[in-house]
């Protein structure tokens, strides 16, 4: 048999039918107000900073929105007018964000000189464009690409540079949430804790540069505490005194379908009429590079010698198969895919158990998936053109059992009806079970030639 190749597939945009609930799914990138970062009219935001060496006397400073075009807008900020006195720390700017699927960025900032006292965070003192003294300056350093990875969910994790040389780093993880006490909320309140590694290496003020970073962030109002633990043993703070914003109820952080770099799986999978001795095959995340992981799987026994790779995109439209290559050779003779548009060398196949969870249309899953919603296959899509599949998916709701050689499960049952024209085992109605935090644990295809595919999770 020829090895069959998948072709790369570009992500398609679909429509989602979003529930009721507004803290089960994520806003549109053109709401101004259900944002980790919002910026509707007239807001505003007043924080205290301080250093424990360079600036003991807390400053304050106040943003207000500047300006906003699409999901791009610009924050002013200045220490005008608030009450600061001697030792405090002088300034203004403005910080410029953008919206995006893949999260919050940070595209631009201007600001006064930093005071003269702090370390410089540059090779070189003249024109240095790097600051530490502000809010929104310990914010964006290190990680203006994202500043906020976005999904926002368990155990979500990425790389991102900044600076104005793009020559700091950070390794930035969501620790899940915590409660908060600042002056802005003094009965404490709920908030998405991000903490960040951050490295500098080149400058005179390297110790300072690096460090650990703590972040607090409320949905709908914006961080609301920061930590700075520099390498060098100084420490740098600020929190939101008040703000004209409310908190909203945020997203759902439940992950079904974790892609984090190590994650393994083991599945075995038959066909009641095909494929009658199981296949066996692991799957393992190996790459992850702005939330985009490089997915393989390997054979480990059965009729089906494979192996893959996938690409698979976690964005705030979901969970999307960008596509990839597989190499097979089977001893099971499984029946033909389409569509029939498509050169017999370049037809779908079924080999790994993510053939069968992928095939159709994108998303695999919505960003934050909750009971109820819906989304189709769309003629004319990247998606219809590969696989020339038409149907409708379904988040139906949570099974309380979902028992598997891996163990017992509560899922998320997602049930997607499929046709490819002429092909009656590229047809039929899919039924996947997900477990928060473990992934994909069950799967069965009914397919209109008769048989039925079942993929059970092992460990």
């Amino acid at each position: 048999m020829a090895p069959p190749v998948r072709l790369l597939v570009a992500a398609c945009l679909l429509a989602l039918a979003l529930p009721a609930s507004a803290s089960a799914s994520a806003a549109g990138l053109s709401d101004v107000v259900n944002q980790w970062l919002p910026d509707p009219d007239g807001a505003s935001w007043t924080y205290q900073w301080s250093d424990a060496q360079y600036a003991p006397k807390p400053t304050r400073e106040k943003y207000t929105l500047d300006s906003r075009a699409g999901t791009s807008f610009r924050l002013a900020w200045t220490t005008d007018g608030l009450g600061n006195g001697d030792g405090t720390q002088p300034g203004a700017g403005q910080v410029d964000y953008q919206r995006t699927e893949a999260g919050l960025l940070n595209v631009n900032w201007a600001s006064t000189p930093p005071p003269p006292q702090f370390p410089i965070l540059c090779a070189s003192a003249s024109q240095c464009a790097n600051s530490l003294a502000g809010t929104h300056y310990m914010l964006i350093w290190g990680n203006r690409s994202p500043v906020l990875a976005e999904p926002l969910l368990q155990g979500t994790r990425w790389s991102a540079l900044g600076g104005a040389g793009n020559d700091v780093g950070s390794d930035n993880r969501y620790e899940g949430t915590q409660r908060v006490v600042v002056p802005a909320f003094p009965k404490g309140i709920l908030a998405a804790k991000v903490v960040s590694t951050i490295t500098q290496a080149g400058a005179l003020g390297d110790p300072y540069g690096s460090g650990l970073r703590t972040v607090w962030w409320v949905y709908g109002v914006g961080p609301v505490k920061i930590h700075f633990a520099h390498a060098g043993g100084d420490t740098s703070d600020a929190e939101l005194l008040e703000t004209s914003l409310k908190p909203r109820p945020a997203p759902v952080d439940t992950n079904y379908l974790p892609l984090g770099t190590g994650e393994t799986a083991r599945f075995r999978w038959t066909n009641t009429k095909h494929l009658r001795k199981p296949a066996v095959e692991t799957v393992t995340v190996n790459t992850v590079v702005n939330n985009t992981a490089r997915v393989d799987v390997k054979s480990d026994s059965g009729p089906i010698n494979v192996a893959g790779t996938y690409l698979l995109s976690t964005r705030l439209n979901g969970i999307t198969d960008l596509g990839g290559t597989t190499k097979a050779a089977s001893l099971a003779k499984l029946p033909p895919l389409g569509p029939a548009s498509a050169p017999k060398d370049r037809r779908r196949h079924f080999f790994t158990p993510l053939d069968l969870l992928l095939y159709g249309y994108n998303p695999v899953l919505p960003a934050y998936p909750s009971p109820g919603m819906t989304w189709r296959s769309a003629k004319g899509s990247a998606d219809y053109k590969t696989f020339g599949v038409t149907g409708r998916t379904k988040v139906v709701g949570f099974v309380r059992r979902v028992t598997v050689p891996a163990g017992r499960f509560k899922a998320l049952k997602v049930v997607s009806t499929l046709t490819q024209k002429g092909f009656p085992f590229g047809s039929g109605t899919r039924t996947s079970y997900f477990a928060a935090g473990v992934g994909l644990v069950k799967l069965v295809f009914r397919h209109r030639d008769g048989s039925v595919s079942t993929v059970e999770r092992l460990r």
